[in-house]
């Protein structure tokens, strides 16, 4: 792999983490509840659970997903049922009475494991890899050593953009001491998360 193709794959990889999604609901939504300090294990599990998703299309099963409408239909309605019911607990969430840096509600071990299952249940992302990953690698090269540089390269430029998110979102939360507020944000990411499932539910393999 070239450093041109490399440098091609860094700005399609950045585009790719900045698309909104269900990632991107998680960072912002615990930014502004509970702050960049502990939102950092929610990023962790996002990171896990695509670094799944690239080991998976790394041996080949990402492909299989990909092909087999079974496989990526049961993958898919786990994530459906699993942003729905994250988006109903959002909605019913109490509103926290300070700012982000409050003790309380979910601990970091819970975010981590939400973050996991959020883009663990995503086979969005399966597909989106497998057509990817061979528009940057060189047959004549070795496989293996250039999907770990995807695969970092895609890592590390998500976990960046999910901070980025998750430090500006909040920086926001300084502003919103109201609990009617923080209440209403509740249920705009609720529904924000509501809405990523419906629209997983429409994917198709």
């Amino acid at each position: 792999m070239s450093v041109e193709i490399w440098f091609a794959y860094l700005a399609t990889a950045v585009v790719f983490s900045l698309a909104p999604g269900s990632g991107t609901v998680n960072s912002i939504s615990n930014g502004m509840v509970y702050g960049w300090r502990k939102s950092l294990a929610s990023i962790l599990g996002l990171q896990v659970g695509l670094g799944i998703h690239i080991l998976l299309v790394g041996v080949g099963l990402g492909a299989i997903v990909a092909q087999s409408a079974t496989a990526f239909t049961m993958i898919k309605w786990v994530g459906v049922v699993y942003l729905i019911w994250l988006g109903i607990q959002k909605w019913r969430e109490p509103a926290p009475a300070a700012t982000a840096g409050a003790k309380g509600g979910a601990s970091a071990g819970q975010l981590f494991r939400r973050a996991v299952l959020v883009n663990l249940t995503n086979p969005k992302s399966i597909v989106f890899l497998v057509a990817l990953f061979p528009q940057f690698i060189d047959p004549n090269g070795s496989q293996s050593w250039q999907l770990m540089v995807l695969g970092i390269t895609t890592l590390v430029i998500d976990a960046l953009v999910m901070l980025g998110y998750v430090t500006l979102s909040s920086q926001l939360t300084g502003f919103l001491r109201s609990g009617k507020v923080m209440g209403g944000l509740n249920r705009v990411f609720g529904s924000m998360f509501i809405g990523c499932g419906a629209l997983l539910a429409t994917a198709k393999a």
